[in-house]
């Protein structure tokens, strides 16, 4: 018969709290593989070399054994069954065979039934689960996929005997369970058979769901502590699988084990292992679920019981446990919905982290001694930790101010000493000297007022200054906070502005106020020199996030203020022109040379615009040709900044002139990087435009993408549309305002495609008129229907606007056209070049021939010299001067000898002979080229 559990009436109970529904039972017996013959006379193997190989195991019958098992009477049965139960046990010591598992399971529920009723049953079934824990063992490498289904419903039916209410049955069950993580093979094997692979059970358990069991047991063990450590040590093998884990959590396994944590042991096991099994739920399942489990008041008290018992402790192990429960705190405190604060937790934590810096009396830590161990050392850094995660609450600031917090912090803003700090190492007190500084940076703009009174600015600007003087303090450089600081105090420098920078960041006027009153500006100028010539010997992260922090500082205390404005620019413009002059490859790293000129850029719109003298020393210092350098970079994150800046910049006339001067790569004009800012910008907002770049929608030619999908929503008059939003989040105004400083005509190194894009930039703010006008009839129209007079204007709006959109493309297609033109008339004019060089390339040819003939024709040049006779004759004057002298044009004893073009060809000599007109001269010239 099958069963599939133990029915036992004390058992009955328990076992409906352990899960909703029972596990499927195993295979009926009446269907179970025998290792024998059955009583029928079955076989199931019909394979002689398979027989053979059970010999060992045919001893045994299956379907006996577990009829034998299901009746009950006199006592001499019950004496029949222990004593076959032993030689079940006896048989199978070193293993059961996969393919009897089912089998076993079916006897290992008959035997639990028959405990329920006689203790006696009791041993034999202990030996039995027992087994459980050795490997199993396969006669093929398949059986283990084959058996799959037998053996995972197995380990659920041997969790389930977890129910009954026999400690020594429940202790072997764990024991079995601990033992599916052992590798050591059994000393003897079933003849032909191996052990299953190390982690088959682990896997079989997952599938079986044995830790969510596991843990639903622990409500039946709650008050016997041997067997609820058995069920912990169980669980904490289990926990090392993912898959366990998730099970644990998806039975409220957290809050179960939580609550462990302060029962009664003393052998602290009970805290051990449930902290242990809470780390690893945290690592290995979902962190948000096992958060949301543990935010009860119950679960937050019982982890600050804990923590407390610990924290007083005086053994190693107890530090170890303490430091790991204020890692589960730490990941409590960042949820908000933790009653961290409402059970007093908070308050704990936070005066334990300060009272050795800040010396006051609090009975919370009567008796509590650091003794400056390692486990110490983290403890303070971890109680660190927790301070910068509460701050991020703003509930928290009234418990951290009455803490003392800043000041504690601030008891590390001082200079270092080589030999370090009285019961810290000179690297341990660095490092929490870093970390005090990065927590600081985080509390600080939550307490500004506290802030101020302890006169933090004062203390950090001095800090700063030790940080470039040339003390004999080398940095280790080996924590977190520490790291690119080894051997110099950069890491100091970096984290003491990070913390200005986070208190400036409130552009709050006391802070700034207070800054600029003790000279902040000039000392941060210095520093930010300082950084640039460490970063010129050897880059850095580190000093490039202080160069960006310094310059972050300085917009915030120059913003608004010309006479800060004016401090600044004696060293800080040439500083800006530098980090300007960067090289464009390096923007594209990922080592934070954006966010620097980003910076810098932010600087300059800040610390420079609006302040006449540093202006006029920016552009001097050829700022604007920088600027325009790197808006021909298309940066699309630096497009908007530079745009804007130069926008502010246009209203000094020399900007424009700088402009309109300037030329970048290939001869490219600032109008010309503008266009093409500009197309590309259209392009990305989806505007339509043809291939020409001409206007497809002479309607509303400035239309997005997402305008024309966004259907008509009617706004209240104070929020703005979505054609009034596009102005301020694209870069189209900021060019068509930077058109309207340089003009819009005889603008040099433009295309016809140039040309014709800015025609829609001139007519920019027409069109925006228009699609806001067209907006504003949209919302009109769909909230009610205007009057006659009313629609006649809005119509006639729409109209003038769809004429200047038709005007433009007029204007687009003219420009075009006349490119065309050109192009063709130039195209001409290369043909006609192109066909003069052909003409006199036949010419030269031709001549060539002719005179090759005369070299080797004697009456060809005879001819030819007839032919010249006859051409210098006509070309001697007719014409007599009455009473002229008469001049001799021969000049004696001059020869001209042309040179002889082949062998026994005669000398050719001239006379020189002057025509007395240009007739005359070209005549000669073209007897002169046929020779």
């Amino acid at each position: 018969m099958a069963t599939a559990g133990p029915r036992c009436r004390q058992g009955g109970a328990a076992m409906a709290s352990l899960a909703a529904a029972e596990p499927p039972a195993p295979r009926a017996a009446s269907r179970s593989p025998a290792l024998g013959p059955s009583r029928s006379g079955g076989e199931r193997r019909s394979n002689a070399a398979d027989a053979a190989q059970d010999t060992q195991s045919r001893s045994v019958d299956f379907d006996y054994i577990i009829a034998l098992l299901g009746d009950s009477g006199s006592k001499d049965l019950e004496k029949e069954q222990l004593k076959t139960l032993k030689k079940v046990i006896k048989h199978f010591e070193n293993g059961f065979p996969l393919k009897d598992v089912a089998q076993i399971t079916d006897i290992l529920n008959l035997c639990a039934e028959r405990m329920c009723e006689q203790e006696a049953f009791t041993e034999p079934l202990c030996e039995l689960i027992k087994l459980f824990g050795l490997p199993f063992q396969k006669r093929k490498s398949s059986d283990e996929a084959n058996y799959s289904v037998e053996v995972s419903q197995s380990i659920t039916h041997l969790a389930y005997l977890m129910s009954l209410e026999s400690s020594q049955v429940r202790i072997q069950i764990c024991k079995s369970v601990v033992n599916f993580f052992n590798t050591e093979l059994p000393g003897k094997l079933l003849s032909g058979y191996q052990p299953t692979s190390p982690n088959y059970k682990i896997r079989m358990a997952e599938i079986g769901g044995l830790a969510e069991i596991l843990v639903l047991s622990l409500k039946l063990v709650e008050n016997q502590l041997t067997e609820k450590l058995w069920v912990l040590k169980a669980l904490q093998h289990l926990s090392t699988s993912e898959e366990s884990c998730e099970q644990m959590v998806h039975v409220q396994g957290a809050s179960r084990l939580c609550l462990c944590l302060n029962g009664a042991d003393p052998s602290g096991q009970l805290l051990f292992r449930s902290s242990d099994i809470l780390w690893n739920l945290l690592e290995k399942a979902s962190k948000e679920e096992v958060v949301y489990q543990l935010r009860s008041l119950e679960c937050v008290h019982a982890l600050k019981e804990a923590f407390l018992e610990l924290v007083f402790g005086f053994r190693h192990c107890d530090h170890q446990l303490r430091n790991d429960l204020l890692v589960i705190a730490t990941l409590l405190a960042e949820s908000p919905a933790v009653p961290l604060i409402e059970s007093g937790f908070a308050k704990i934590l936070i005066v334990l982290a300060t009272c050795t810096e800040v010396k006051l009396h609090n009975p919370l830590v009567k008796g509590f001694k650091l003794t400056y161990s390692y486990e110490d050392f983290e403890m303070k850094k971890l109680l660190f930790n927790i301070i910068a995660v509460l701050s991020k609450d703003p509930s928290a600031a009234q418990l951290l101010n009455e803490s003392h917090v800043i000041p504690a912090l601030l008891y590390y803003v001082k200079q270092n000493q080589r030999s370090g700090f009285p019961n810290w190492s000179a690297a341990q007190y660095e490092e929490l000297q870093l970390h005090a500084l990065a927590v600081l940076a985080s509390v600080a703009p939550l307490l500004v007022d506290k802030y101020l009174s302890c006169h933090a600015n004062t203390l950090l600007l001095a800090f700063l200054e030790w940080c470039m003087s040339q003390d004999t303090f080398f940095g280790g450089g080996n924590s977190f906070h520490g790291k690119g600081g080894r051997g110099t105090k950069i890491a100091q420098m970096r984290y003491s502005l990070r913390v200005l920078r986070s208190v400036v960041a409130l552009y709050d006027d006391a802070v700034t106020n207070n800054l600029c009153d003790q000279g902040a500006i000039s000392q941060l100028l210095d520093i930010l020199k300082y950084a640039a010539d460490k970063y010129k010997e050897k880059e850095s992260i580190a000093l490039l996030d202080i160069q960006a922090d310094i310059l972050f500082i300085l917009s915030v205390l120059c913003e608004d203020d010309n006479d800060r404005k004016e401090l600044f620019s004696c060293e800080g413009i040439g500083m800006l022109v530098s980090y300007l002059k960067m090289d464009p490859r390096k923007l594209c790293s990922d080592t934070g040379h954006n966010c620097l000129i980003l910076s810098a850029l932010d600087c300059l719109w800040s610390c420079v615009i609006g302040c006449f003298l540093a202006e006029e020393s920016f552009i001097e210092k050829q700022g604007v040709f920088l600027l325009l350098d790197l808006l021909a970079i298309k940066d699309n994150n630096m497009c908007h900044i530079i745009l804007g800046i130069l926008v502010e910049f246009s209203d000094n006339p020399k900007t424009v002139l700088h402009m309109s001067i300037w030329k970048g790569k290939r001869g490219r004009t600032a109008a010309n990087v503008l266009i093409q800012l500009w197309r590309q910008e259209e392009q990305d907002l989806g505007v339509k435009r043809d291939q020409y770049g001409k206007i497809v929608d002479t309607k509303r030619p400035l239309i997005t993408s997402f305008q024309r999908q966004q259907k008509v929503i009617p706004l209240p008059a104070s929020c703005p549309s979505f054609s009034i939003n596009e102005v301020a989040e694209s870069i189209r105004a900021k060019i068509y305002l930077l058109f309207c400083k340089l003009g819009f005509q005889n603008l040099p190194g433009l295309s016809a495609k140039d040309v014709a894009t800015l025609a829609i930039i001139q007519h920019f703010i027409d069109f925006k008129i228009g699609e806001v006008w067209s907006e504003i009839s949209a919302e009109i129209k769909e909230e009610f229907r205007p009057v006659t007079s009313d629609e006649r204007t809005l119509k006639l709006i729409s109209e003038v606007s769809e004429y200047t959109g038709r005007m433009v493309l007029g204007l687009q297609i003219e420009a075009l056209e006349r490119q065309h033109h050109q192009e063709i008339q130039e195209e001409k004019e290369i043909y006609k070049e192109l066909q003069a060089t052909q003409i006199k390339k036949e010419m030269i040819n031709k001549s060539w021939k002719n005179f090759l003939a005369q070299t080797s024709n004697y009456e060809a040049l005879k001819k030819a010299k007839m032919h010249q006779k006859t051409l210098i004759e006509a070309s001697r004057s007719k014409a007599k001067i009455h009473d002229a002298p008469e001049n001799s044009t021969d000049i004696p004893k001059l020869h001209t000898t042309i040179s002889n073009y082949s062998p026994g060809s005669a000398d050719l000599t001239l006379k020189t002979w002057r025509g007395r007109d240009e007739d005359h001269r070209e005549l000669f010239m073209m007897w002169l080229d046929l020779w």
